[in-house]
C-alpha cells in the first residue's frame, strides 16, 4: 500500500502554527484574512494618490497590498521578523516594492517618521499606548482607521455617563474626533481572537486644544481612579493632597512666592472647588469643558498637576 503523509501540526505555548506560520500571541497576531472587512477600511480612510500611509502590524500583507495600489507610499511597522520576510517576498519584483518602506520593530518604540495617514489592524494589548503615541505625533496627520477590541473601541467614544465612560475616552475625545465605523466577527480574523472587534477612525484636531497635556493627563488620572465619587471627596485623599502640596512649593519658588507658615494644602483645594461649585461633581459625568474648567480654576492658584 503506499504511504499516506500526514502533515502534523506543529505545537507552541506562544503560538498556532497556520499555512506556515506560526502566529505568536505575545505578540497579539490575528491576521485580518476577509479582502471585505479590508476593502471597506481602505474606503473609509479617504485615501490619496499623493498620501504616505502608515501602517502598524502588517502581518502577513493582506492590508499591505491593497493599500500600495492606492497611496504614494507606505511606512509598513512589524515587530516580527519572519512576517517582515514574508511581506518582502509578497512585493519582490513588482512595482510595489519600491513603493514599500519596512521599520522592523516595536511600534511603542520606533521612532515614526511623517505620515498623512494610518490604517492598521493593531495588537490589541498595545491599544492605548499606540493611540496616544499617534495623537501626539508632529507633524499632525490626517486621519487613522483601526482595528480595536470591541470594548476598547467603544471606551473611544463613550460619552458622560456611559458606563464605558473613562480617562481614555475624555483624553482621546481631547485630542481627536472619534467614530465607530463598523463591528468585525472573530472569524474574519486567523487564527479567530477571543474577542469581538471594531474598526474606529481617529481625525486629530488641527490645531489641538489650547493645553498642556501633561497637566491635563495629570488631572484626569486622579479623577477618574474613583470617577463615581465626588470631587470633594477625591482630592481629599492624602496622596493626593501631597502631591498637589509638592508641584504648590515648587510653583511658590520658581516664581518667588512666599509660602505662609500656616499654608495649609486641603484648605485651599476646598476653596477652590467651593469658588467654581464643583465640589459635588462626580467624574463620571463630567464633560471636556468641565474638566477644562477645573484645571484652569487650580492652575490659576497656582497648583498643578505635571
Amino acid at each position: 500500500m503506499p504511504k499516506v503523509k500526514v502533515e502534523k501540526k506543529r505545537k507552541s505555548l506562544n503560538g498556532v502554527v497556520k499555512q506556515g506560520i506560526m502566529f505568536n500571541k505575545d505578540f497579539g497576531q490575528h491576521i485580518l484574512k476577509n479582502p471585505m472587512i479590508i476593502t471597506a477600511m481602505l474606503d473609509k480612510a479617504g485615501l490619496r494618490p499623493t498620501d504616505v500611509a502608515l501602517e502598524i502590524g502588517p502581518g502577513t500583507g493582506n492590508l499591505t497590498m491593497q493599500l500600495l495600489n492606492q497611496v504614494k507610499r507606505v511606512v509598513a511597522c512589524e515587530i516580527d521578523t519572519r512576517l517582515v520576510a514574508e511581506l518582502q517576498k509578497r512585493v519582490q519584483g513588482t512595482p510595489a516594492q519600491q513603493k514599500l518602506q519596512i521599520l522592523v520593530g516595536d511600534a511603542l518604540k520606533t521612532d515614526l517618521p511623517f505620515f498623512d495617514i494610518c490604517i492598521a489592524n493593531i495588537p490589541y494589548q498595545i491599544s492605548s499606548p499606540l493611540v496616544f503615541k499617534l495623537l501626539l505625533h508632529r507633524p499632525f496627520f490626517r486621519c487613522a482607521v483601526l482595528m480595536f477590541q470591541l470594548e476598547f473601541a467603544q471606551r473611544l467614544i463613550a460619552k458622560p455617563g456611559d458606563k464605558l465612560y473613562c480617562r481614555l475616552s475624555v483624553n482621546t475625545q481631547l485630542l481627536a474626533r472619534v467614530d465607530m465605523l463598523m463591528k468585525v466577527g472573530k472569524n474574519n480574523f486567523r487564527p479567530p481572537p477571543k474577542v469581538e472587534s471594531a474598526v474606529v477612525r481617529i481625525e486629530p484636531r488641527n490645531p489641538p486644544p489650547p493645553i498642556n497635556y501633561t497637566e491635563w493627563d495629570g488631572l484626569t488620572r486622579i479623577l477618574f481612579t474613583r470617577k463615581n465619587k465626588t470631587l470633594g471627596s477625591t482630592f481629599r485623599q492624602t496622596a493626593v493632597l501631597a502631591s498637589l502640596e509638592k508641584n504648590y512649593k515648587v510653583h511658590c519658588s520658581l516664581h518667588n512666592i512666599e509660602m505662609s507658615d500656616d499654608f495649609n494644602i486641603k484648605e485651599k483645594v476646598e476653596d477652590i472647588l467651593t469658588k467654581i461649585e464643583a465640589d459635588q461633581r462626580r467624574a463620571r459625568v463630567m464633560d471636556i469643558d468641565d474638566f477644562m474648567g477645573i484645571l484652569h480654576a487650580f492652575n490659576a492658584e497656582g497648583i498643578h498637576f505635571s
